[in-house]
C-alpha cells in the first residue's frame, strides 16, 4: 500500500457540495432493503449477517464517496 494510500484512508474527509445527499441517499436505500429483508428473512443468525454486511456495504460506499475526491 503506497504512503499516499494510506494517508489518504486515515484522515477526516468533510463533506463536500453534494456529499451529504448521496450520503443520505444510500443510507434511505439501504435502510428500505434492510426493511425488506427483516420482512421475508426470519429472526435468524443469516438475517444478521445480511444486514450487518448491508451496514458495511454504507460505510464502504460513504468512504468511496469520501476518500475519491
Amino acid at each position: 500500500m503506497l504512503k499516499e494510500q494510506i494517508e489518504n484512508n486515515f484522515t477526516y474527509h468533510a463533506p463536500k457540495d453534494g456529499d451529504v445527499e448521496k450520503y443520505g441517499e444510500i443510507r434511505d436505500t439501504a435502510k428500505d432493503f434492510a426493511e425488506l429483508l427483516n420482512y421475508f428473512c426470519p429472526e435468524s443468525r443469516e438475517l444478521s449477517l445480511a444486514i450487518t454486511k448491508l451496514e458495511e456495504s454504507v460505510m464502504w460506499a460513504n468512504a468511496a464517496i469520501a476518500r475519491n475526491k
